[in-house]
């Protein structure tokens, strides 16, 4: 079984990315479904999460409120931190079951979509990673749209994750998305013959 990482810093298309891999017969284990799975209320990820930063940060029905949670955390490093290290541990635990199960099933390529792949050390569970890049302006112009962020909420956004170059030096390979959806399907569909179709026997 092939384990692909799927990166990329937000506005980078990384969601359409692992979309276009799934149709081409991927399986896909996103971070942030499992981050919703860990964060169900009552679990022991959920009791810290709520310990660390208040009730004020639960809806009516007990689950966290990730907009309200996002607004304290990307306010200041100090506080993404703490949110790291309650979640992160927590979450490679349950990607690397999935991957498990996944290889159990007879799977042949699987993609572990994540943001935080690097920081979270989550690319220790994979053989290679593709990470999604588009320019700054073009990422900004993205998160105003898709987002309803301000520049100022998007530029806060970015700059609390990965810088580019790093993430791209740490990867093996590059997806350029700074054009549209055909463009990034190209790309994708040439990495899959190129790095996957051999190596799974299929033609």
């Amino acid at each position: 079984m092939l384990v692909i990482g799927l990166t990329g810093s937000i506005g980078t298309g990384k969601s359409e990315a692992a979309r276009q891999l799934e149709a081409l017969g991927a399986s896909i284990i996103s971070a942030d479904q499992v981050g919703h799975e860990a964060y169900t209320p009552n679990t022991e990820a959920w009791e810290q999460v709520v310990a660390a930063f208040g009730d004020e940060i639960l809806q009516e029905d007990k689950e966290i409120d990730r907009r309200k949670l996002g607004a304290i955390v990307f306010s200041a490093p100090s506080q993404l931190e703490k949110l790291n290290q309650i979640m992160h541990p927590r979450m490679a635990r349950m990607v690397s079951e999935k991957i498990e199960t996944l290889r159990s099933q007879g799977v042949d390529v699987v993609v572990v979509e994540a943001a935080l792949l690097f920081e979270a050390g989550w690319d220790t569970l994979v053989e290679e990673v593709w990470v999604t890049d588009s320019s700054e302006e073009v990422v900004i112009e993205r998160l105003k749209k898709r987002n309803g962020l301000s520049e100022e909420e998007a530029r806060k956004r970015i700059s609390s994750q990965m810088g580019r170059n790093e993430r791209i030096e740490k990867s093996d390979f590059v997806i350029d998305n700074s054009g549209d959806v055909a463009g990034l399907e190209g790309a994708i569909k040439e990495l899959w013959d190129t790095r996957v179709e051999g190596r799974i026997g299929k033609t």
